[in-house]
């Protein structure tokens, strides 16, 4: 089918499910700490681990980026319930793409930096479907810069059958090219540790664009974006002119420090299932009339317990990252039968699906996955106007 995707419930099609094989490591450097730094506690990382991007030469003694290393059995499980979740949506009848693999050792190299390359496991970050066109973001961490290219064969079928197809530039990403801003005055994720001096290299530019399809909320013709930094907002600038006459851009501020997926979803027209009640406030003014679903606090009895070496990359409300099948069916983490039964008492059908360490490898059912077809002729107006 030719791509087609304007919202987040429309009945799916066909979706991409992101691959986890030969996931080992973490690459630790300033990207990486800077994008996760809310959930990077003082309970996973002491003041001494925070490492520096590889950008140019490096002084004697200075520290350089390292990987933090996964347990195999994570891995192993993570690889079964990625499959899992590909099953459950063919057992729907839908249509599910698959990646390419990364091969052992995979490193990506620039004239800026190096970087180890990690699996394309939550592809809804670095892509946006808007319609018939592939978007492919600026990425905000080094080892993912080139995650894209793992969608290839994907994106090149369905350009084929007609899609447009656009790349945003791609940034430098030297230490100066991070707008550290928010994550040096933020609070909202709880007590974190500091983001230490950029690093000069000869190629900084300034502040860049750096941006995820997983700040967006969809809506039909109105696209929901959510900037926290200046790398967001030169990208939404980027946005607005490439989309204009075509799509309506609403600038929502500092929602969270950069996803939205885990703060607010729109499950159906009218309906969103949000963090807390406060998100409502964020929004634009259309969608503060709409039913806010607010399920119960996750309980520790959600999550599996971990050891002090492992890197916890998500809070615990992961778990509204729940990706929706059709306007009244939801693919929900079979851990939480809080979210499942509020969504029920709303008269949603439930699947439930395995999800184990959604904490560990950022991501929930909706970072997983992209939805490339879903029912529709065209962008409907949500917003009247």
């Amino acid at each position: 089918m030719s791509l087609n995707s304007y919202d987040e419930w429309s009945p799916l099609k066909e979706v991409i499910v992101g691959s986890a094989q030969n996931y080992t490591s973490h690459e630790r450097e300033l990207s990486f700490d800077l994008f996760f730094h809310e959930n990077i506690t003082q309970d996973n990382v002491s003041r001494s681990e925070w490492y520096y991007p590889r950008v140019g030469p490096s002084p004697e003694g200075a520290p350089r980026a390292a990987r933090s290393p996964i347990k195999q059995r994570y891995v192993e499980e993570l690889n079964e319930d990625v499959e899992g979740i590909a099953e459950v949506l063919e057992s729907l009848s839908v249509k599910v793409h698959r990646p390419m693999s990364v091969q052992d050792a995979a490193e990506v190299r620039t004239p800026a930096w190096s970087a180890g390359v990690v699996p394309p496991l939550n592809v809804r970050d670095n892509t946006l479907i808007l319609g018939d066109e592939i978007i492919e973001t600026p990425p905000m961490i080094r080892s993912r810069y080139f995650e894209t290219q793992f969608l290839t064969p994907v994106f090149a079928d369905y350009f084929r059958r007609g899609a447009r197809w656009t790349v945003m530039p791609r940034p430098l990403m030297t230490d100066a090219s991070f707008d550290l801003s928010y994550a040096r005055t933020a609070t909202a994720g709880g007590p974190v540790e500091p983001i230490g001096e950029p690093q000069p290299s000869p190629y900084d530019v300034g502040h860049e664009m750096m941006f995820d399809g997983a700040q967006c909320l969809r809506l039909g013709k109105d696209l929901v974006v959510n900037i926290s930094t200046a790398n967001h907002a030169l990208a939404v600038d980027w946005l607005e002119r490439h989309l204009e006459g075509r799509f309506r851009v609403h600038r929502v501020h500092r929602l969270s420090d950069s996803h939205i997926d885990s703060m607010v979803l729109a499950l159906r027209p009218g309906t969103l299932l949000v963090r807390s009640k406060e998100v409502a406030e964020y929004l634009p003014e259309p969608l503060r009339s709409w039913d806010l679903i607010v399920p119960p606090e996750a309980t520790s009895n959600n999550f599996p317990r971990y050891e002090d070496d492992d890197l916890i990359l998500t809070s615990r409300y992961i778990d509204l990252n729940v990706l929706s099948v059709g306007p009244d069916t939801v693919l929900v983490n079979e851990a939480c039968p809080e979210l499942m039964r509020t969504l029920e008492s709303r008269g949603f059908t439930v699947v439930p699906v395995r999800h184990r360490h959604r904490r560990l490898f950022g991501g929930g059912f909706h970072c997983f996955t992209l939805d490339t077809v879903r029912e529709g002729s065209g962008p409907e107006d949500y917003f009247g106007g």
